[in-house]
């Protein structure tokens, strides 16, 4: 079950935010589309088909975190007799579904994305999410056309929490990472963002912020509406 985000955390003032605001940097799942939800619905249920339920701690555990690494937590932690191979085919083939069914998109993720397209202030994408994956997600959310940079995990030597899909989405807007902006759901991706050297906003999914996190991020915002409200009250 999501969390809620406790109000007593929250930091509502914009001074440690760039002024002004060159770029904004997004992440993707979780934090502009619901799929983080929907992934965590895909391996509860299978991993009850196979007869092997998992238990929540280990399902937020892979919150916000890469393919390649999230099977090797898996592997670790459940052992040499489970059945990764299976495990993926059957949950990739639900999450598929759900995706084909529509995902949907997390609240305020248009208007922050309309705001930000209107001022003229330009955005970019990084995710954990390998392509052509994340370009099809975009795609079939309607949300691809806001992006001037797509960073993909395929993108990438180091992905989250390493900084590098943020420093490279940054290169490639041509916006130096000072002046920017990112936007994140996840822990790693927190930490992939503030190892930028880019003021992070965190708009909580399914984990609460750490004290942690708490003093790393420029912002903690229930919604992205707060956002898109936050930047107009700052113009």
């Amino acid at each position: 079950m999501t969390q809620p985000l406790r109000q007593s955390t929250a930091k509502t003032s914009a001074s440690s935010l760039p002024n002004p605001v060159r770029a904004v940097i997004f992440d993707m799942d979780g934090t502009l589309l619901d799929t983080e939800a929907a992934h965590r619905r895909a391996f509860a249920q299978t991993g009850e088909a196979i007869g092997w339920p998992m238990a929540d701690d280990l399902l937020l555990s892979m919150v916000g975190i890469h393919r390649d690494e999230n099977e090797r937590m898996l592997a670790a932690h459940l052992g040499p007799d489970f059945p990764l191979a299976r495990f993926y085919a059957d949950s990739d083939a639900l999450f598929e579904a759900a995706v084909d069914a529509g995902i949907p998109l997390r609240p305020g993720a248009r208007l922050i994305l309309d705001h930000l397209a209107q001022a003229g202030i330009p955005m970019a994408l990084a995710t954990s999410t390998a392509a052509p994956y994340a370009q099809q997600r975009l795609e079939k959310s309607g949300l691809l056309h806001y992006f001037d940079v797509v960073v993909t995990r395929t993108d990438v030597d180091r992905p989250k929490p390493h900084a590098e899909p943020y420093l490279l989405a940054a290169r490639l807007l041509g916006v130096d990472p000072a002046h920017c902006v990112a936007v994140e759901d996840s822990h790693v991706g927190v930490r992939s963002a503030t190892a930028a050297g880019i003021a992070t906003v965190m708009v909580p999914d399914l984990l609460p912020p750490t004290e942690e996190l708490t003093l790393a991020c420029a912002q903690i915002l229930p919604s992205l509406t707060d956002l898109r409200d936050l930047l107009l009250a700052t113009a």
